[in-house]
């Protein structure tokens, strides 16, 4: 009778094992950014056609400034590391970002970008472009 009771007992606790794993382990969502415009209030509109994603992990040393450039498609970026400044050449509005921002790039308008921070810039860079096309203009 007691090894019965002991059995039971032990199978109750390991069966109920994995329900605690369960209950301690939470996905927490954080929501980062919602929006439908740019960085400079231009609405975010879908391709054309199908659309193709590209996803990019770019590295900025500290102090480097990217050319002047635009792109005729939606970029998005995640900031990953570092602090960055974008400056819109037309309006010359600026934008700084760091590590956890979400940038909504600007389209079709020249801007450059710049790390100004003391560690290289990294960002999650993601393009929807219609297939087969990139995404950077580099003004000549």
């Amino acid at each position: 009778m007691a090894r019965s009771m002991i059995s039971t007992l032990l199978l109750v606790v390991l069966l109920a094992a994995p329900v605690v794993a369960q209950e301690a382990a939470q996905v927490v969502v954080t929501p980062v950014i919602t929006t439908s415009t740019t960085a400079i209030g231009q609405p975010i509109s879908l391709p054309r056609t199908n659309a193709e994603i590209l996803a990019s992990i770019y590295e900025i040393p500290v102090g480097v400034t990217l050319p002047v450039h635009k792109h005729p498609y939606h970029r998005y970026a995640y900031v990953l590391a570092g602090r960055s400044r974008v400056v819109a050449t037309d309006s010359a509005r600026t934008f700084d970002y760091a590590a956890g921002d979400m940038v909504i790039e600007i389209v079709n308008a020249w801007h450059y970008g710049v790390n100004i921070g003391d560690v290289p810039v990294r960002l999650l860079v993601i393009d929807q472009v219609e297939p087969g096309h990139g995404n950077t203009v580099i003004e000549r």
